[in-house]
């Protein structure tokens, strides 16, 4: 296990944030954090992901998901924007990431059911980061994505 550890976004953390970029090829899929560190969303929430204490990454939860996926609901949000600085991958932080999720999240959304999130699926790499995470696929797709179809995952929360 790596020195990985999840934080909701400070202040401290947003210059730090704003300087991790995802390589070109993966950008179609996450988009840069620059663009979101400072979008003002009520109902998305920015994460840090910190190796070793310095920013390496970041996710969103989006509360309101449901609104704008019709397989979700309101006791479900959806994590989006996940992502690892380009020059940190390969070590091993995105899967610890994701196996931190659920515990991390039960602590930051208690009244959260579970958690969907969509992957493209040209995006075998993060499907398969997830499902080591605890997410499962539903079998289901997601037609209405940017850069393609998607699977839906989905991770209960409560058991």
């Amino acid at each position: 296990m790596t020195s990985v550890t999840l934080a909701p976004l400070t202040d401290a953390h947003r210059a730090a944030l704003r300087a991790v970029t995802v390589a070109p090829g993966q950008v179609i899929f996450s988009g840069q954090p620059s663009e979101f560190v400072d979008l003002p969303e009520p109902l998305i929430d920015v994460h840090v992901i910190l190796y070793g204490g310095t920013v390496a990454g970041m996710f969103r939860i989006d509360r309101g998901f449901y609104s704008h996926h019709r397989f979700a609901d309101p006791d479900r949000p959806g994590l989006r924007t996940f992502l690892v600085d380009q020059a940190m991958q390969g070590r091993g932080i995105a899967t610890d990431t994701a196996v931190q999720l659920k515990p991390y999240l039960r602590q930051h959304y208690p009244q959260a059911r579970g958690i969907f999130l969509t992957v493209n699926l040209r995006n075998v790499g993060a499907r398969d980061i997830y499902l080591r995470g605890g997410f499962n696929d539903t079998g289901e797709q997601y037609l209405e994505g940017g850069a393609g179809p998607q699977h839906i995952l989905y991770m209960p929360l409560i058991t």
